[in-house]
């Protein structure tokens, strides 16, 4: 049995973050996901801002995970097999910094990681082009708009939804199925 008071968190921004929150709300061992903002420079920025581009923010997620269950290392295997790491600023029809593939980490056990992982996946040489994911200090991340928390599961029904969140989870859910919560 873990402990219900040791938890890990990982920050990542891998493109829309509803798309990344509706994976990670689906896997083992993972016991919140948060949208939000981070990596930027201005202090409680807006989804409108974010997406003007100029206050340096990614739309990420946090997420908190029990370490007993998955590893900060799974967490990033998942991340990694849910978004393109080697375009620069963008996913699929999604331009902009706030759409890069990041992972902002909280310990130098995470950066050690997310750099041994990276390596390995260059040399395995898993994607045709280069991997562009930053890899930078934690820094303050901020929740975004309520609106924004749970979007996939409350409106999956949106177009933007039905074309680019839904099949990015149904390969997840194929691809992770015995991860998956009950």
């Amino acid at each position: 049995m873990s402990d219900p008071t040791v938890r890990e968190v990982a920050t990542l921004g891998g493109g829309c973050f509803w798309c990344v929150e509706a994976i990670f709300d689906q896997l083992v061992g993972v016991t919140d996901v948060v949208s939000g903002y981070g990596g930027g420079h201005v202090s409680n920025p807006t989804y409108k801002a974010v997406c003007g581009g100029t206050t340096g923010h990614a739309e990420v997620v946090q997420v908190t995970f029990d370490p007993a269950q998955i590893s900060f290392r799974e967490v990033l295997e998942v991340f990694f097999s849910a978004h393109d790491p080697t375009t620069l600023n963008r996913q699929g029809a999604d331009v902009g910094s706030q759409y890069r593939s990041a992972i902002f980490y909280h310990s130098d056990a995470q950066r050690a990681t997310a750099a041994a992982l990276i390596a390995e996946l260059k040399a395995s040489h898993t994607w045709p082009n280069p991997i562009v994911t930053e890899v930078s200090p934690a820094g303050q991340f901020y929740a975004a708009e309520d609106y924004h928390q749970e979007y996939f599961a409350q409106n999956g029904r949106q177009p933007y939804c039905q074309f680019v969140v839904a099949p990015k989870v149904a390969k997840f859910r194929t691809r992770y199925a015995e991860r998956l919560k009950k």
